[in-house]
């Protein structure tokens, strides 16, 4: 059921939003205040009983990565904030930088106080200018009132929170390659273990969170872990509270929507995105960026063994709640909750064309699989595009996708290898045209 929350967009559309006067005018920093009032375990704590599923892609639960960091350490301890948001289709996280800043300072106090760090940094991709002029100005109010510094919110600790500016690599959002680059090392993801949490930062522990992730922990400490984790209606499958949900493609009204855990991609579309553009047909959405697979709307929920899916059972999959267990147990991913719709406009042909291009662009080289792997696919899809592809190499994608899968250092090789095993698997027929047709295509006319 669509239920519409404003905890990190109730400023949005002020035109003063973004400032700390604007921030207060909602109850800012009295959750840091708080937090700050109560030990570091009881902090995680809360944060547990929130279930916030990592907002970055991965889904993994906040308050259990925030208790991983080791109690004692001679070494300091760091938070690190992902900002980079370069998955195509992704746009939520910049809108909090941009129009509520103040929510992701926030976090980032009570973030650094719960993992005993008392240094945070965000990294934001290079071409998000406004991002970063707006996440400064939010920090030189904070500390100009007193809520950053050596007394943090008047009390004894001290947390400071920097700006750091990525160099426009997509691979730099993977967590490893983002603290490499950070350190002013190449950006190539590192082998785990060690995790973060034993070696991170400077070789130091260091939590990595997405933006959403923290900036909505204020909001926990607002309601409380439970109440906050109640706000789902996926709290079954320990999915909690509100996200961000974003959609863009032939969609009438794109953008970026707040609500409870448990959206339906039917409401997603049809109801925030406004409808099919031009009212035309859907024929496919990917749910969460394009690392994700993709989906057909006549696909039929399926899942066996597990009495939680009892009321979605051969349900089509656009009335199936989004969440991180309930889409990965479909065959699908959540990702990063931003979705990203195809019409009959559009022809998915040149749609994963389009994708390859990038994900061979943006593949840092160093596994084999994924580096040669993604521009082979490239160069067969060239081929299959320009009428000179042939069924062997169409057939061949799958098996070079599949040789991806599983065989790299991060996850850069399985989000560049599932669009297109999803793509060859549901668009066969549209492929299979390009080959037999010398390059025409049937179907549609745009690409994505």
């Amino acid at each position: 059921m669509l239920k519409k929350t404003t905890y990190l967009t109730h400023s949005y559309e002020a035109p003063d939003g973004h400032t700390l006067a604007s921030y207060e005018r909602h109850g800012g920093y009295q959750s840091a205040r708080k937090a700050l009032g109560m030990t570091r375990d009881a902090v995680i704590d809360e944060v547990k009983k929130a279930h916030i599923r990592g907002r970055g892609g991965a889904g993994f639960d906040c308050g259990t990565k925030w208790s991983f960091m080791p109690k004692e350490s001679k070494k300091p301890h760091y938070l690190v904030v992902n900002a980079d948001e370069g998955e195509p289709g992704t746009f939520k996280d910049r809108t909090i930088m941009e129009r509520n800043p103040h929510s992701l300072i926030e976090g980032c106090i009570i973030g650094c106080f719960g993992i005993g760090a008392h240094a945070a940094y965000i990294y934001v991709r290079d071409e998000l200018h406004l991002s970063k002029e707006r996440l400064w100005g939010a920090i030189r109010e904070a500390k100009a009132k007193g809520y950053l510094g050596r007394r943090a919110m008047g009390l004894d600790y001290e947390v400071e929170v920097y700006v750091h500016t990525g160099a426009g690599a997509y691979i730099c959002g993977e967590e490893t390659s983002l603290l490499n680059s950070l350190e002013g090392r190449r950006g190539e993801p590192r082998l785990k273990p060690p995790f973060p949490a034993q070696y991170g930062a400077f070789g130091c522990p260091t939590t990595v969170n997405n933006v959403e992730t923290v900036a909505i922990v204020p909001t926990v400490f607002q309601l409380g872990g439970d109440a906050f984790s109640r706000l789902s209606d996926l709290h079954g499958f320990n999915d909690g509270g509100t996200r961000l949900f974003g959609v863009s493609g032939h969609v009438k009204t794109p953008g970026v929507f707040e609500c409870a855990v448990g959206l339906t991609l039917r409401e997603l579309i049809y109801d925030l995105g406004g409808g099919i553009l031009g009212d035309r047909e859907l024929i496919g959405v990917i749910p969460g960026g394009s690392s994700c697979p993709v989906h057909l709307p006549d696909e039929v929920v399926n899942v066996a063994d597990d009495p939680r899916f009892e009321p979605y059972n051969g349900k089509s999959i656009l009335d199936l709640p989004l969440g991180v267990e309930t889409f990965r147990a479909a065959g699908g991913m959540l990702g990063t909750c931003c979705a990203i719709v195809l019409s009959d406009a559009a022809d998915p042909v040149l749609a994963i064309h389009n994708l390859m291009r990038f994900y061979k662009h943006e593949s840092c080289g160093q596994c084999t699989p994924c580096r040669e792997g993604c521009g082979w696919i490239d160069r067969i899809l060239t081929k299959i595009v320009a009428g000179q592809g042939s069924i062997e190499e169409l057939d061949r994608l799958s098996e070079i996708g599949s040789d991806i899968t599983g065989n790299t250092i991060c996850a850069f090789g399985d989000g560049a290898a599932q669009p297109v095993l999803s793509f060859v698997r549901k668009y066969r027929k549209n492929l299979e045209d390009y080959v037999l047709r010398g390059g025409k295509s049937q179907t549609g006319r745009l690409e994505l």
